[in-house]
């Protein structure tokens, strides 16, 4: 069984114990955290409609933070002598999937 969820803005493909990086998320490592499910794949049944996947819930347990690749950023104005350098890493936090349910109302 697996599913796909909606979280930070994009669709991911999950399945139970997968471990996921997603967008930075408030909470503390060890508490859980619930995503909205987009379909649900259960061996030959699709669950795509609205009503039916109302009942869904995946549920994942937060293991802590990451940091995304580094970014350089080169700021450069011809003939002036003017340059700035910057970088940036994205914040992101780690989960892994403990549950597909449909026991949600």
């Amino acid at each position: 069984m697996y599913a796909i969820v909606r979280c930070g803005g994009h669709q991911e493909k999950v399945a139970v114990d997968d471990v996921l990086t997603v967008e930075k998320l408030s909470g503390e490592i060890g508490s859980t955290v619930t995503f909205p499910a987009v379909l649900v794949v259960d061996g030959d049944q699709v669950i795509s409609e609205p009503d039916k996947l109302a009942k869904y819930q995946v549920t994942a347990e937060i293991l802590g933070a990451a940091k995304g690749p580094k970014i350089n950023i080169m700021h450069y104005r011809n003939k002036t002598g003017y340059k700035r350098r910057m970088g940036h890493r994205q914040p992101y936090t780690q989960v892994r999937v403990t549950g597909i349910e449909a026991g949600r109302k």
